[in-house]
């Protein structure tokens, strides 16, 4: 089977979608299949790569955004479709892509969109207002132009239920099971870290308004207030590292920037306490997953995804989560130390949670949901140039 996947926001230093392509790409090629992903970049640049060939079209870079990109011309994509002659077309964008989804569909190709981001969160976020119509407006008419919409997490597929989407399809994302394990633990390093704190606190991921990553630095301070020795280090790089940098003056914080070595990056994540997941409108967070992996509990957003992973009702919780508030994030990172204190098993719990988000279940269900081991129907529709 031909897999193409076409992405905007992806980048040598974008997280979750470049993380979520290259491990879809590894996968479908292990499994025999033909994939091609198609990003933004400088110009038209084509590439064969461990994770599957790799096309970079023009594009133009969005303002205010920290660098990332979007494709400048959607007739580009249409005429590598054409040459391509996929049998299944994963898209992942639902702005500016939308179109070329329902360009696809009309020509007997599977499509499939990822909704990475909640739009109603996005709103709220950005404007302030509860803009439902054009919410509903907007999901009502995307899943119109693609056969299926995928979301991660039942709180991904909320705003879609609630339109009564009947192409709506749950599909987890995964994690890298071998990568990311509580055995990447490094105490020299996790000393080298600390500079002399008791407590290690890690926020890893993009500096960007809608992730309020300055709830991670203000929750720092309310423990500091309270007597915990903490330090905070902080993985990722954004449009917003300015401003954390001031916000941060006089306060233990490390900024250790964008980290492309996978090996150091587990090992600092499993050399910390506690992992803290602030953005309140996360649908799946992947770095949230590598931490448990890692064997290193999480403190959530409670208005967002990550509480789902993290055994709440349960009677061993590998996690907590917090209204969106400095003083709130302080006390579910103190409950949490207090978890770990009592119970030493929990670097072994996290990891066992994470289990159950393998890749390998998330390529089974992608590849049945884009109808592999059957007989791929030939297109009736000859496609035509765009």
């Amino acid at each position: 089977m031909k897999i193409v996947h076409i992405a905007n926001f992806y980048g040598p230093k974008s997280g979750g979608i470049r993380t979520t392509l290259h491990e879809l790409g590894s996968g479908y090629i292990a499994r025999g299949h033909e994939f091609t992903y198609i990003v933004p970049g400088n110009g038209f640049f084509c590439e064969e790569t461990l994770h599957g060939k790799k096309i970079t079209v023009p594009s133009i870079v969005l303002p205010f955004s920290g660098g990332y990109r979007i494709i400048r011309n959607n007739r580009d994509i249409k005429k590598l479709i054409i040459t391509l002659k996929p049998d299944a077309l994963e898209v992942s964008d639902r702005f500016t892509l939308s179109n070329v989804g329902l360009w696809a569909k009309k020509r007997g190709i599977h499509t499939v969109v990822f909704s990475h981001e909640t739009l109603s969160g996005l709103v709220k976020s950005f404007f302030k207002v509860n803009l439902n119509w054009f919410v509903n407006w907007h999901n009502t008419r995307l899943a119109r132009r693609f056969h299926n919409v995928i979301a991660t997490t039942e709180f991904a597929s909320r705003e879609f239920r609630e339109i009564g989407t009947d192409n709506l399809t749950h599909v987890p994302l995964g994690v890298d099971l071998q990568n990311f394990s509580p055995y990447r633990r490094n105490e020299a390093l996790r000393t080298e870290l600390l500079k002399g704190s008791e407590v290690l606190i890690l926020h890893c991921g993009r500096m960007s308004k809608e992730k309020n990553p300055q709830n991670s630095i203000l929750a720092l301070k309310e423990l500091l207030a309270a007597g915990v020795n903490a330090r905070l280090i902080f993985v990722g790089m954004g449009p917003m590292f300015k401003n954390l940098k001031a916000i941060s003056k006089d306060l233990p914080v490390t900024f250790m920037g964008y980290i492309v070595d996978r090996k150091m990056l587990a090992e600092i994540i499993a050399s910390a306490d506690v992992s803290i997941a602030p953005g309140p409108i996360e649908t799946f967070c992947l770095a949230a997953l590598e931490s448990l992996a890692s064997g290193t509990p999480v403190v959530a957003s409670a208005t967002s995804a990550v509480g789902e992973f993290l055994l709440l009702d349960s009677k061993e919780p590998v996690g907590a989560i917090a209204q969106n508030n400095p003083n709130s994030f302080a006390e579910a990172i103190q409950k949490v130390l207090a978890y770990s204190a009592a119970d030493r098993s929990m670097p072994i719990r996290c990891q066992h949670q994470a289990e159950n988000y393998p890749w390998s279940s998330t390529l089974m269900m992608m590849l049945r949901l884009h109808g592999a081991g059957r007989e791929v129907s030939i297109n009736q529709k000859r496609l035509r140039a765009a």
